[in-house]
């Protein structure tokens, strides 16, 4: 028996991309809490972040590697990496989102590559961070987290940090398609925060893509779980004759039409929006 909320996501899923609605919500997400400047500790200076951010890495890396040795979660191959290594900068990685697993399995298939002491930086939803529950709520406010937020306080530090990390070179990764769309296998149309951040920092942006194909194991929903390959493109560089804006829109129409060709290569469709 197929899950009956998940029946209602995809329907969901198919209502919004016929009406072109890329950036909403189909989950049940908790509601948002405004997320005040005393609420997060974006670049970890307290001694109580870094503490609570090793436990919580420690503890996010053995519950998935735990699910990947069940069958559960299913990396069945990186490609690319060489396109991930060519950059020595810091950097934004965009990835499509689909899942609460993408971001580790994005984190797994560099993890062996990240200079010591450095770390991927995930920026989140606001309402992810302040009013999430349980194992995936302590995951959001402490793996490496930037999340969101609609104070605009608050979001002056966020700026802040993300341009200390790209400075001395961090990879952030970001997710600008925005909202979660479970298992969707299409790219999706792209909001511009991200290329802005790429912009004004003077880094690239490495198009990253995730492909899934059916096991033959079913999830605790009754759908078929997902084997994934990910998919690392050549970074995308800001060109010096265009301005900021201008910038922000080449890298992400660029970042946009190579997540296209990937996926009409790989599974050898158009890719159309919209129909049955």
């Amino acid at each position: 028996m197929q899950s009956e909320q998940r029946l209602a996501v995809l329907d969901k899923i198919k209502e919004y991309e016929k009406a072109e609605l890329w950036d909403k919500d189909v989950e049940d997400d908790p509601e948002t809490i405004v997320l005040t400047p005393d609420k997060v500790d974006y670049l970890g200076k307290k001694l109580s972040s870094k503490i609570m951010t090793f436990i919580a890495n420690k503890c996010a890396i053995n519950f998935y590697e735990k699910k990947i040795k069940k069958g559960e979660f299913v990396i069945k191959d990186i490609k690319g990496i060489e396109n991930y290594l060519a950059v020595n900068s810091g950097a934004i990685i965009t990835c499509n989102h689909f899942s609460v697993y993408d971001n580790y399995a994005i984190y797994r298939a560099i993890r062996n590559y990240l200079p010591k002491g450095h770390q991927l930086y995930k920026v989140i939803r606001e309402g992810n961070y302040t009013n999430f529950k349980g194992l995936f709520g302590f995951f959001f406010r402490h793996c490496n987290v930037l999340p969101l937020s609609s104070n605009k306080e608050t979001m002056k530090n966020f700026l802040h940090a993300v341009d200390t990390l790209l400075t001395r070179g961090e990879k952030i990764l970001i997710y600008p398609e925005q909202a979660m769309w479970w298992n969707y296998k299409k790219p999706r149309p792209m909001k511009n925060g991200a290329f802005r951040f790429a912009v004004k920092n003077n880094v690239p942006v490495i198009p990253a893509f995730i492909t899934m194909e059916d096991t033959d194991k079913l999830d605790g929903d009754g759908f078929k779980i997902q084997a994934y390959t990910i998919w690392f493109l050549p970074a995308i560089y800001p060109k010096p004759d265009l301005n900021e804006k201008q910038n922000a829109e080449y890298l992400k129409n660029e970042n946009y039409f190579a997540l296209k060709n990937l996926y009409e290569s790989v599974y050898k469709i158009p890719l159309t929006y919209g129909e049955e």
